[in-house]
């Protein structure tokens, strides 16, 4: 630091001293009434503070005590480096000398911190624009930052505090900091491990020595939070095993000279292994006693589990909160008999007292409104306190999506033993989008896309979305808006018009093309707080566009030998299906053109939904089910038909790594009133999200000529998937490989008559259940999640072909596509 302010810091010493002794033997006057005060010194500080905080007054006797009083107090507001009080006449004069003032705090090099945070965190402190400048918050800052660095592993960091002077008594403080880099950790020991092998152990940790992925996932850079969760998990490993005296006993962390590699030695101490020999309840349980023992998971005659310890003192203590106990002490005693290594366990429980909740406020909400929280609160002001809809309330906020954290805390009213607030805190998360980019599938090709959309339109929770796609064979323009609160009773409205655009796979112009428009009404009732239902109607239309084949007319002027060809080709790049429907004639393959009867059809769908979701996690799922269940119903208009789908998922947690799911889909289509099933409302599958391996929607049913697919009415998928970390990335969900199982097809009334007759050979080869096996990788990447699979079939339909007829197989082989990726794709 420079000379300006070490002088700066010792006559501050100075002045604590000698300011003290003013009043005293060098200053001592005799006592009078002050007739006037006046102040010296002030640049920023304003006169009224200076007065207000001096025990002194005009009109009143001045004496040496109160002028050392009037010293001391202008001192503890903390705003000046020297003060002093001169006597002239029956007049005080204050004279002092500020504080230099912050006129700005910067930071340099903090790539491991958010700059946003530590202005925050040094304005907590005092050390902000505009504040006086305090040297020893400036110093207890910048060890405090460089104990944040070590807890990360970064133990080479260095903080350089600058101090530069300004005019008008200001100063700059900088914090300069090289970060370096993380500490590598080399080498992770357990010393005293006897009933799991070290490898066991060790492989529950998420820090380790590193991999060929430790450039994503950074497991080896040693972090004391990380170690810390990691001993937790070690803990949790031994006590659910019947260890359960198991205790860390230490954990040193070695550092390497150049600070770049350190060792890690855990020492634990196992103890024996118990058995649970009974359980047993003790205390006052409000004579519910059977219903308490309900909820016991301690299995006696098996290891001691420490989670089903925990789990059960839990229980009771919720179901004391659902008779509004909230603060009823519960507790698991064990007598050990260590002789056999068997223990039985006392659930001692006392109530305590009863509860009202008096009021429920919210905090951190800068953009949501108040009612858009508390329309989700079961718990009401003024009622028993219920810990179940406590729970279920900060379940329902924490659904919104609006928030990163949703946290919910009882806080006792003084005075009140019988009343308490809850505080449900939240922390915003940006909640609005904006998309412009590009993108890539197997199946789509290359796509631009651009959208908009607000989960949370001005803090209001209603949604709003405007989404744009214009890949070559799939083009879209769709906007959605949905208010959950409709109505006061929860019930959901959602609004959306759309136009899209379908054409087929093919690289030939002068194909087809179906357009769809049309808009919907959508709305969701919960029955209860699991069950949505929906109830919605829209008017839609199908235009069939047959388009004239030019760039095959004219290569057929150029190449008259290969004529015929080309009116082969034009007349295989529009389905038989499609030509039926819609009331077409045979393909003029002279003008290469086609004439229907009519372009297009019209709709009126009522849908009926139902859903159930109770999934940990939507993104990655360890534990859970998922129901969807959807009527759709053409009830007006050129189409009559029924269709309905249900969907099952279930996920398994094998252990801590390991997630086994179930994924099933079905679906069912019928016309009625005397009408065909229209053809666009088939299902389809093939590709990922339906039985990978095979190209996208290319199963089922074909045309007679084309072999173009046409789905079915009928759809049946099974998928069966095992989850696992990837290879070097440690337990990281974010980047999972699971290995999978799909089996299913989709099957449709065999045509009899008209041009769509299709072989006996044909619709057999059809109708056979397709299945595929092989790996891949999910990653929730920034852009979404992704997931890419490397598939073999193993039940599939080769192609047969009539040596007489090579232009048109006997039976069509099934389209593989051994490789396929997705972003979005859920199975």
């Amino acid at each position: 630091m420079n000379q300006h302010f070490r002088r700066f810091r010792l006559r501050r010493v100075a002045a604590l001293v000698l300011g003290t002794l003013a009043a005293t033997a060098a200053w001592a006057v005799e006592p009078f009434t002050v007739r006037d005060i006046r102040v010296e010194g002030l640049q920023r500080v304003e006169p009224g503070t200076i007065f207000a905080s001096m025990p002194i007054r005009v009109g009143e006797t001045y004496t040496d005590d109160r002028g050392s009083a009037a010293i001391r107090a202008l001192f503890d507001l903390g705003l000046f480096t020297d003060v002093r009080i001169d006597v002239n006449g029956n007049v005080l004069v204050v004279i002092v000398e500020e504080r230099p003032t912050i006129a700005a705090v910067e930071f340099s090099g903090t790539k491991e911190f958010d700059k946003d945070a530590l202005t925050k965190a040094l304005r907590d402190v005092g050390l902000a624009d505009g504040r006086p400048y305090d040297k020893a918050l400036a110093d207890r800052a910048e060890q405090e930052l460089k104990r944040q660095y070590v807890s990360r592993g970064l133990y080479s960091a260095e903080v350089v505090t600058t101090v530069t002077p300004i005019e008008r008594n200001r100063v700059n403080l900088t914090f300069s900091v090289v970060e370096g880099e993380s500490a590598r950790i080399r080498d992770i020991r357990i010393v005293g491990a006897q009933a799991f092998s070290e490898s066991t152990l060790l492989g529950l940790f998420d820090q380790d020595t590193g991999g060929w992925l430790s450039w994503y996932t950074k497991s080896n850079q040693y972090s004391r939070a990380k170690l810390n969760a990691d001993l937790e998990t070690l803990r949790s490993y031994y006590l659910t095993r019947g260890y359960m005296e198991f205790r860390v006993e230490s954990s040193q962390v070695a550092i390497s000279p150049d600070r770049k590699d350190l060792s890690v030695t855990v020492n634990i101490h196992e103890g024996p292994k118990y058995v649970v020999s009974g359980v047993r309840l003790n205390g006052n349980y409000l004579g519910r006693e059977e219903e308490f023992k309900s909820l016991v998971t301690i299995q006696p005659g098996e290891p001691y589990n420490g989670d089903q310890v925990t789990a059960t003192t839990k229980a009771f203590s919720d179901y004391f909160a659902s008779f509004g106990y909230a603060f009823a002490r519960v507790q698991a005693q064990p007598e050990i008999d260590r002789q056999n290594n068997r223990v039985a366990l006392v659930l001692q429980a006392e109530p305590v007292r009863r509860v009202y909740v008096r009021r429920v406020n919210v905090a951190g909400n800068n953009k949501t409104r108040d009612e858009v929280i508390r329309r989700e609160f079961r718990q009401y002001e003024a009622s028993w306190y219920d810990g179940d809809r406590i729970k279920l309330s900060r379940d329902r906020v924490d659904r919104l999506g609006y928030f990163t954290e949703v946290n919910v805390d009882t806080q006792e009213v003084a005075g009140t033993p019988d009343q308490v607030d809850l505080v449900i805190s939240v922390v915003e998360k940006p909640t609005g989008s904006l998309q412009l980019g590009a993108g890539f599938s197997s199946a789509e090709k290359v796509s631009f896309n651009f959208g908009i959309t607000q989960e949370n339109v001005f803090g209001s929770g209603n949604y709003l979305g405007l989404n744009i796609n214009t890949s070559k064979y799939n083009r879209a323009l769709s906007l959605t808006t949905t208010d959950p609160y409709f109505t006061q009773d929860g019930i959901s409205r959602t609004l959306s018009v759309y136009h899209t655009t379908s054409r087929p796979y093919s690289e030939l112009d002068g194909s087809y093309s179906i357009v769809n428009e049309g808009g919907s009404i959508r709305f969701g009732v919960p029955f209860s707080e699991k069950d949505t239902v929906f109830f919605g109607a829209g008017l839609e239309r199908f235009k069939f566009k047959p388009e004239q084949s030019d760039g095959l007319w004219l290569l057929s002027q150029l190449q008259p030998q290969y004529a015929d060809y080309y009116r082969y080709a034009y007349r295989q790049m529009v389905p038989n299906a499609y030509l039926q429907y819609f009331g077409c004639s045979e393909p003029d393959v002279a003008n290469f053109t086609t004439e229907c009867s009519r372009d297009s059809v019209w709709g009126v769908p009522l849908t009926i939904g139902w859903a159930r979701d109770s999934r940990d996690s939507a993104l990655v799922p360890t534990s859970g089910r998922v129901q969807r269940a959807n009527l759709e119903v053409g009830v007006g208009g050129d189409m009559r038909y029924l269709k309905t789908s249900y969907q099952f998922q279930q996920y398994i947690p094998i252990n801590k790594q390991y997630t086994f799911a179930v994924n099933a889909e079905l679906g069912y289509g019928k016309p009625f009133g005397g009408k065909d099933y229209p053809i666009f409302k088939n299902f389809y599958a093939g590709g990922l999200g339906s039985v990978r391996g095979f190209e996208q929607n290319s199963l089922g049913p074909r045309d007679a000529l084309t072999q173009s697919p046409l789905g079915g009415t009928k759809k049946a998928i099974f998928n069966f998937e095992v989850s696992s970390p990837f290879p070097g990335a440690g337990n990281d969900r974010t980047l999972r490989m699971f290995t999978f199982l799909d089996v299913g097809n989709v099957f449709g009334d065999r045509p009899t008559s008209g041009f769509l007759t299709v072989s006996d050979e044909q619709w057999k080869a059809a109708k056979k259940w397709r299945a595929s096996a092989g790996v891949g990788i999910s990653w929730i990447s920034p852009l979404g999640p992704l997931r890419l699979a490397y598939a073999v079939p193993i039940r599939q339909q080769k192609e047969v072909v009539d040596p007489s007829n090579p232009f048109i197989p006997l039976i069509p082989g099934d389209r593989i596509q051994r490789i396929q990726f997705q972003i979005g794709t859920s199975f």
